[in-house]
C-alpha cells in the first residue's frame, strides 16, 4: 500500500516547505497522473450547503480519486498538502479510505507538526512517515552548491555567500534569485548580488547570540539588522534577559545538573549546555554590567521615540560582544 507522509517541523518556513513538496513528488514520480489537493485553513468554510457536508470546498475531490481505479492500467497519484490543517471529521474520513487504498493509487501527504491522530496512525501502520529536519544556513549552502551544478551555473564562493547572507535558509526565496541569475548575461559580482537582491531572511535569535557571543562585532551587527526586520526589538530584549539568566546562574551553579534544576531542564537540554560550557568567558562584574544595560535599553524602548530604538540596540550589541567574549577583561 503505497502512503508515505512528509512532515516537518511546526515552526517551518518557505525553505522547509519547499523541501517537504520535493520529497512528495519524488514519492510520485511513478504515477501516471497526480492531483494535488491544497487543505485550507482551519475555520475556512464555503456555503450553509457546503458546511452540510463532511468534506470542505475544494476538499470533495479527494473522495473519488482514493477510490478510483486506473481505467488503462496505469497508476494514480494524490497528493494531499497541508493535512495538518484537517479538520477531524475529515481525517477520519480519509483514514478510513487510506485502509481500503486500491493498489494502482499512489497517497502522499505533506504536514508540518503533525498529522490528524486518524490518518497518523494509518501512515504509521500501512504507509511511512519521511521527515524533513529544520533548515539551517549551512544546510541552505550545501543545497545551493548542488542546485548551481544542476543547472550549471557557475557563482564563486563569495558569490554564494552573498546570496545565503541575503535569503538564509529560504530555499524558494533561493530557488527564484538563481531562475533570474540563469538569464543575466553575465554572473554579477558578490556586492552586486547583495544590492540586486535586498530581501532579508525572518531568521531565528540564536544566529545574532551566538555572533554577540563571539565577539563577533560586524557579524552581530549584521544579524542585528536581518532580526529587526521581521521582529520586535522588545522580544530581542527578552531573549537576551533570558540568557543572562541562564549565564548567571551557570556562574553559581556547582555543576551543570544543578544549574539544570535551577533552570527546570535536563543536562541534555541544549541551551543549558551551552551557558554551563561558557560560564568562565564572562566575569560577574561584566554579567553586572550587561544585566545594567539591557534593564537601561528596555526602559529607553518603552518611553523614547521609534527612531531611537535601532541606535539604542546597535550600542547594546557592540557593549555585549566585548563583554560576552571577554574582550573587555583583557583589555
Amino acid at each position: 500500500m503505497p502512503i508515505f507522509a512528509v512532515v516537518a517541523p511546526s515552526d517551518s518556513g518557505p525553505g522547509e516547505r519547499q523541501e517537504m513538496l520535493a520529497r512528495a513528488r519524488t514519492q510520485l514520480e511513478g504515477a501516471d497522473s497526480v492531483l494535488r489537493v491544497d487543505v485550507p485553513a482551519k475555520g475556512t468554510a464555503g456555503s450553509r450547503d457546503e458546511e452540510a457536508s463532511t468534506m470542505r470546498p475544494g476538499l470533495d475531490a479527494i473522495v473519488p480519486a482514493l477510490q478510483s481505479r486506473s481505467l488503462f492500467g496505469g497508476r494514480e497519484g494524490v497528493l494531499i498538502v497541508d493535512s495538518h490543517q484537517l479538520l477531524k471529521a475529515e481525517g477520519d474520513v480519509i483514514a478510513e479510505m487510506l485502509q481500503e487504498l486500491p493498489e494502482e493509487v499512489d497517497v502522499v501527504l505533506t504536514a508540518t507538526g503533525s498529522l490528524p491522530a486518524a490518518v497518523g496512525k494509518v501512515v504509521k501502520e500501512s504507509g511511512e512517515i519521511l521527515s524533513i529536519k529544520k533548515l539551517r544556513e549551512r544546510d541552505a549552502g550545501q543545497w545551493l552548491i548542488g542546485e548551481l551544478k544542476r543547472r550549471r551555473l557557475k557563482l564563486g564562493g563569495d558569490g554564494q555567500t552573498a546570496l545565503i547572507q541575503r535569503f538564509g535558509s529560504d530555499l524558494a526565496a533561493l530557488s527564484g534569485a538563481l531562475d533570474q541569475l540563469e538569464v543575466a548575461d553575465e554572473m554579477p559580482s558578490a556586492d552586486e548580488l547583495l544590492e540586486r537582491f535586498r530581501t532579508r531572511p525572518d531568521e531565528p535569535v540564536w544566529l545574532y547570540a551566538d555572533a554577540v557571543a563571539a565577539g563577533n562585532v560586524g557579524e552581530a551587527l549584521r544579524r542585528l539588522t536581518d532580526y529587526l526586520t521581521h521582529s520586535h526589538p522588545l522580544q530581542l530584549l527578552a531573549f537576551l534577559e533570558n540568557d543572562l539568566r541562564r549565564r548567571s546562574m551557570a556562574a553559581a551553579a556547582p555543576d551543570i545538573a544543578t544549574l539544570a534544576e535551577w533552570l527546570g531542564t535536563n543536562v541534555d537540554h541544549y541551551p543549558t549546555k551551552k551557558a554551563w560550557n561558557a560560564r568562565t568567558r564572562i566575569s560577574d562584574s561584566e554579567l553586572r554590567k550587561a544585566l545594567d544595560a539591557i534593564s537601561r535599553a528596555d526602559q529607553h524602548l518603552k518611553s523614547a521615540p521609534e527612531d531611537t530604538h535601532r541606535l539604542t540596540l546597535e550600542r547594546l550589541t557592540v557593549a555585549l560582544c566585548r563583554w560576552y567574549s571577554g574582550t573587555a577583561t583583557r583589555r
